[in-house]
This record gives C-alpha cells, structure tokens and sequence, in this order.
C-alpha cells in the first residue's frame, strides 16, 4: 500500500503537477529539444576540429559569411553576433589572421573601422563545412522540429489549462 501511494504521487507530479508555473511536460518537452539542438552542435564542433578549427574559429567564420546585408563586418558586430566579448572575437580574429584565413582591412569610409574578410582559402574551408553541416541539418531537421513543436505544444497546453 506504501508503495502504491509513493507511485501514485510521484506519477501524478511527474505528469500534472507544475513547478512554478511550468509542468513536467514543459519540462520535458524543452530538455529534449536542447537535447536536440546538442546532438547537432557537437556536430559542428567535431566538423571544426577535423578541419583543424576549434568550434568557435568556425562559429567566427559562419557569422562573418553570414551576416544579414547592410552589417558592418567588424568586431563589435561578430561579438554581438555571437554573444561574445570584444576581446574574445579579437583574439579569433587573430588566430585566423595568422593562419590567413581572413584579414583586416581599413574601411574606406571611417578609417578607425576594421573591416573583416574571408580570404579565398578561409571560404573555402568554410563553405565545405557549411555543406557538411546542411546535409546533417537535413538529417537532423525531423528530430528538431518535433522538439520544437513538444515545447510550443506543451506550453500552449499549460496555457490553456491554467485559465
């Protein structure tokens, strides 16, 4: 009889009862699609090493190359880009620079603007991983969307249940 009392509350918490405002479903539901979102960020990170890249080199060279049209591409717009400090992105900068990967280059308009590009083997590099990482994408892509969609789910249920 314990036990069934034990079993009962911890399965009535686990599917009903909210934490907060949030319930195990919630829960669930966002644990798995991080989960997911991990799975293919690893992937990344190995891509990038096997290129003999560390991650965040890669992650530089993603937001430089894909930065939306109008954007300077400069420091302080790849640190907030990738939500890292001005000095994390510098130091990037400067291990790519040496290994002529992108370069510096003063802008024409303001010239206390540095401006940064991609050199030819630099895009090369990148768009051989950025085709390696779409084709996972394809693969992976099921698996985050049904993540995604349990947690918009999950949390329009919890809504509705609460009003």
């Amino acid at each position: 009889m314990k036990n069934r009392i034990g079993i009962y509350i911890g399965e009535r918490y686990n599917a009903a009862v909210s934490t907060g405002t949030m319930t195990a479903a919630e829960f669930r539901a966002l644990a798995e699609f991080r989960y997911q979102i991990r799975i293919f960020l690893n992937g990344s990170e190995e891509a990038a090493r096997n290129a003999d890249l560390e991650p965040q080199q890669y992650l530089l060279m993603l937001a430089l190359r894909g930065l939306p049209a109008g954007r300077e591409p400069n420091i302080r717009e790849l640190a907030e880009r990738m939500q890292l400090r001005h000095h994390s992105v510098v130091e990037l900068v400067d291990r790519l620079e040496k290994r002529q990967i992108l370069r510096r280059e003063r802008s024409r308009n303001d010239r206390r603007q540095v401006i940064l590009h991609l050199t030819p083997r630099g895009e090369k590099i990148l768009t051989r991983l950025a085709k390696q990482r779409i084709s996972e994408l394809r693969t992976a892509a099921p698996a985050l969307v049904r993540a995604l969609t349990a947690v918009i789910r999950s949390t329009q249920a919890s809504q509705r249940n609460r009003r």
